[in-house]
């Protein structure tokens, strides 16, 4: 199909043959109409809130409550460490059987296991299944 582009400014319409107009989508780039976009315009040192206005940001973490999380964190391992061995030394290997003997869903016991994000909650969740297990839960 052969097309005629209009000699307008806009190189984004195009005209066919038959007469009608249609829009050409333009590859990689954007229409040189003579209009700028927002998005075209902003640029990086635009996006910088000025000083009066910092960033929102995460807030900030105490210093009990990093000692906290880490303390969690580090207790979090040594529970997934000794659930992991029992589970293996029972021969449970699949994510169903593993779910069953945590007494959860098999995706939950998956991710609790597996998870590397910090979240609240997981000590708990851990120490449940520790205890359903019947492994003694390393102390403080």
């Amino acid at each position: 199909m052969d097309f005629i582009i209009r000699s307008d400014p806009c190189p984004a319409w195009v005209q066919e043959r038959d007469g009608r107009l249609r829009r050409r989508r333009p590859v990689g780039r954007l229409p040189e109409c003579g209009v700028t976009t927002t998005t075209a315009a902003t640029t990086w040192h635009d996006m910088n809130l000025p000083p009066d206005r910092p960033s929102p940001g995460k807030p900030k973490l105490t210093s009990e409550e990093r000692r906290a999380r880490h303390a969690d964190r580090l207790t979090t391992i040594r529970l997934r460490m000794l659930i992991g061995r029992e589970l293996e030394d029972r021969d449970i290997t699949t994510p169903a059987a593993i779910g069953k003997a945590l007494g959860m869903p098999a995706s939950e016991a998956t991710k609790l296991l597996t998870r590397h994000q910090w979240r609240e909650g997981d000590v708990a969740l851990l120490q449940a299944a520790a205890m359903r297990l019947g492994v003694q839960a390393p102390g403080p």
